[in-house]
C-alpha cells in the first residue's frame, strides 16, 4: 500500500478491503460500534499534540500554495478545535442506532406484513477539501450507520486528516472491528479521485463535501450514484414574532462565527413587520 507508483491497483485493494469489512459492519452490534468511536474521541485528545503538529506541516503547505485568510481559516487546528472533534465524535456515539429501525409498516389486503427498515448502505466514498475535521465527522457517521468509508480528503489537509485517521483506526481496533471500516486514500494524487469515482465494483455511493467546483466535478465524472449539493442555502428568516434580542444574537453568530465555513449564513430575510423592532434590539 506504500507504492503509490500504480494508483488504480493501490485504489483497487482500498475498494476491496472496504467491502469485506462493510460485509462485517452490516451485523456490528451497535456497543462495539459505539466503543469504538469512544475510543477514538479518546485517541484525537491524547494525540492532539501530534494532531496540531501535523497541521503546522498543513498550514505551511497553505502558505505556499497561497491559499486565502478563509482557506488558511477552514484548515487551521488549534486545541479548541480538536476539542469540536472530540465533542463530535462523542456526540455521534452517543446517537441512536440507525441499523434495523423500522421506519414505516404497513399490511397488505392479503394479510402479508411489510416493513421499511433501515440497513447499511456498503461502501460509502467521501470527497472533501480543506477541513481536515470532515476526516472524523464523515468517518464516524458512516461507522455509525453501519458503512464502510473510502475518505479521500483534499491537498491542504493532508497530514492533518492522516493523525485524524490514525486516531479513529486506534478505535476500530480497541474496540475489535476491522481497520479497514474507515480507510483513508494515502496521496495526494488527484489520479487517486479519478480511480475512486469510477469503482462501481467496491464504492455503492459518493458523497463530495465542499464547493462548487468540487461537486460538479464529481457529478460529472462519476460512475457511481451520487449524493450532492451544488449551491449552500444557509438563510436566517426573521419572523415578526421573533425576540428581537435572541434574533440579533443567532444572526451575528451564524455569520461571524466563522465566515469562511460553508455553513456560514448567506442570506437574511426579515420580515416587514420586524424590521423595527430588529433594529432596536
Amino acid at each position: 500500500m506504500n507504492d503509490m507508483s500504480d494508483i488504480p491497483a493501490v485504489m483497487t485493494e482500498i475498494g476491496r478491503r472496504a467491502k469485506a469489512a462493510a460485509a462485517e459492519l452490516a451485523f456490528t452490534p451497535p456497543a462495539r460500534k459505539t466503543a469504538a468511536l469512544e475510543a477514538a474521541a479518546d485517541a484525537v485528545w491524547a494525540n492532539r499534540a501530534q494532531i496540531i503538529d501535523a497541521n503546522a506541516q498543513d498550514l505551511q503547505f497553505g502558505r505556499d500554495k497561497g491559499l486565502t485568510d478563509a482557506m488558511m481559516d477552514r484548515l487551521l487546528l488549534d486545541e479548541g478545535r480538536i476539542k469540536g472533534i472530540v465533542d463530535g465524535l462523542r456526540a455521534i456515539a452517543g446517537q441512536d442506532d440507525p441499523v434495523g429501525k423500522v421506519i414505516a409498516q404497513w399490511e397488505q389486503p392479503s394479510g402479508l406484513q411489510i416493513e421499511r427498515v433501515r440497513t447499511p448502505l456498503g461502501v460509502v466514498g467521501v470527497i472533501y477539501e480543506s477541513r481536515p475535521n470532515v476526516t472524523a465527522d464523515a468517518g464516524a457517521l458512516c461507522l455509525k450507520s453501519g458503512n464502510a468509508v473510502i475518505l479521500r480528503g483534499g491537498s491542504e489537509s493532508f497530514h492533518s486528516s492522516r493523525a485524524i485517521h490514525a486516531c479513529l483506526v486506534e478505535g476500530l481496533v480497541k474496540a475489535g472491528l476491522p481497520e479497514d471500516a474507515i480507510q483513508l486514500v494515502p496521496t495526494r494524487d488527484r489520479g487517486a479521485v479519478t480511480e475512486l469515482l469510477q469503482m462501481s465494483d467496491y464504492v455503492d455511493v459518493i458523497v463530495p463535501r465542499g464547493g462548487k467546483g468540487l461537486v460538479g466535478l464529481v457529478q460529472r465524472e462519476a460512475r457511481v450514484p451520487v449524493f450532492a449539493h451544488l449551491e449552500g442555502i444557509v438563510h436566517i428568516y426573521i419572523d415578526a414574532s421573533a425576540d428581537p434580542v435572541k434574533a440579533l444574537a443567532v444572526v451575528l453568530n451564524a455569520k461571524t462565527r466563522r465566515t469562511g465555513i460553508c455553513g456560514a449564513a448567506e442570506c437574511l430575510l426579515i420580515h416587514r413587520d420586524a424590521v423595527d423592532t430588529i433594529g432596536q434590539g
